[in-house]
């Protein structure tokens, strides 16, 4: 069979810390009100914690499903601050992201905690969106498979079973929310690398998603790389028509 044909396309809108209830209500209205005419992709987006019990109500019955930004890995307990997968499944949430660069920079959260986060969220029946990707510096010093060969190890050290439940995005740190994106032949390279340790797990139709600064402009030509299957959107994931345009390239 050809894997390439079981992966069908998915574009996860991610808010990062931004949102108001009123603002949201409006973004959700137009998200919803031309989501259904997007063929042949799933549309979700990852909100604040805050705004979980909101995007269920407006969301639910629609075609788009949500999730979070972030998950703990503990089920319960004296964990001040924290929130768990189950807390997250109680919103109807479909999606986690973990291992976000903004987490592992500001946060220090290491390879081995992200898989662990994975873990924690495929438990609760979560799927997780393990994100991986090397820095400017990294790129420029030709360590990128390397990095990502570091990042991807706790996480494949799983096996086939665990691995298989999950939704993998590659972005670059060094295009997220500056402007600057990787050619499609750059994102496919490091997708491709992506796709050869998967195919060594046996586990070839995991969805791979590329992120950082995906616009409607650039979309379509990320998605004729045979080896991205989505994109994990930020910035323009706050506008509804740009949002539902990339999609729908």
């Amino acid at each position: 069979m050809n894997t390439v044909l079981t992966r069908k396309r998915l574009v996860i809108g991610n808010w990062k810390m931004h949102g108001t209830l009123a603002a949201n209500a409006t973004l959700l209205d137009g998200i919803k009100a031309d989501a259904a005419s997007v063929q042949d992709c799933e549309v979700a987006v990852c909100v604040p914690f805050p705004y979980l019990g909101q995007v269920q109500a407006s969301l639910e019955g629609s075609s788009v499903s949500w999730g979070a930004q972030d998950v703990s890995t503990h089920e319960q307990g004296a964990y001040t601050g924290e929130v768990s997968a189950a807390m997250l499944a109680d919103f109807g949430s479909r999606w986690v992201l973990v291992g976000h660069s903004e987490r592992r920079s500001l946060h220090a959260e290491s390879d081995q905690l992200v898989a662990e986060k994975a873990i924690a969220a495929l438990a609760a029946g979560l799927t997780p969106v393990v994100c991986i990707g090397e820095t400017y510096e990294q790129q420029q010093s030709g360590q990128t498979s390397s990095v990502i060969e570091r990042q991807l190890a706790p996480v494949l050290a799983l096996g086939a079973d665990l691995v298989t439940r999950m939704v993998l995005a590659y972005e670059p740190v060094w295009a997220i929310g500056t402007g600057l994106s990787a050619s499609p032949e750059q994102a496919q390279d490091v997708h491709a690398f992506i796709r050869a340790r998967l195919q060594g797990l046996g586990v070839p139709q995991v969805r791979v998603l590329y992120g950082g600064s995906v616009k409607a402009v650039n979309a379509a030509s990320l998605f004729a790389m045979p080896d991205i299957d989505g994109a994990l959107v930020g910035g323009a994931s706050l506008q509804a028509q740009e949002f539902l345009r990339i999609a729908a390239a």
